[in-house]
């Protein structure tokens, strides 16, 4: 069994700003983020881990290097294909602007049919993430595997394993630095933990692993 631990980047000032972040550069951890990436640091400290990915975005890196810190065995490993949805021209928008728009209607109802202007779609998203996850439990059989990334993409991983329609996946809440957990097998596949944030006050039960 592979256990793949799906982390969302922790907290940034971008999404106080009241903006879409998507792939806008530069974008690092608030001091709150900062704690949350720390708490979770140490949440994983004792975890038996064989492999730390993660989005190629600063937020996501800069969380994924709080847990590489308890082990420097690990090497750190970017995988682009777990980054954030490519939102095209609505990066850097206010979201207040982007919810009078009929498109974001779509994302929230219907996001089967949602394309983002000069992006991706949301089903193009979910396949690439699955993709690299498939890829990433080839590569690591009878393993525990930290994924650092992103709300949405998350949300899109954890429907499809959950044999959940990817227009139901909005249902799903994924905060920041949250731990989601998928064991995956020869015969079949589990959701074993989902947004779990216990860690925020450091008395969630540490996650051992293999």
């Amino acid at each position: 069994m592979t256990l793949i631990l799906l982390i969302r980047h922790a907290e940034n000032d971008y999404v106080q700003s009241g903006r879409l972040a998507g792939w806008t550069p530069d974008v690092h951890l608030n001091d709150q983020g900062k704690q949350q990436a720390e708490a979770l640091g140490q949440r994983l400290a004792a975890a038996k881990l064989q492999g730390v990915y993660s989005s190629p975005l600063e937020r996501a890196v800069e969380t994924a290097q709080s847990i590489v810190y308890h082990h420097p065995d690990l090497e750190l490993q970017i995988e682009e294909d777990v980054g954030e949805v490519r939102y095209g021209k609505w990066t850097g928008q206010q979201l207040k602007k982007l919810a009078r728009t009929r498109l974001w209607q779509v994302v929230q109802h219907y996001p089967s049919r949602a394309r983002f202007p000069d992006g991706e779609s949301i089903r193009e998203m979910q396949v690439r993430a699955v993709g690299a996850v498939e890829q990433i439990v080839e590569y690591h059989p009878d393993s525990t595997v930290v994924v650092v990334s992103h709300a949405d993409v998350i949300k899109a991983v954890v429907a499809y394993y959950a044999g959940m329609a990817i227009d139901m996946f909005q249902r799903i809440v994924i905060a920041p630095a949250s731990i989601s957990a998928i064991a995956v097998n020869k015969t079949g596949v589990s959701i074993v933990r989902l947004n779990d944030i216990s860690h925020y006050e450091l008395s969630g039960p540490k996650i051992e692993g293999k």
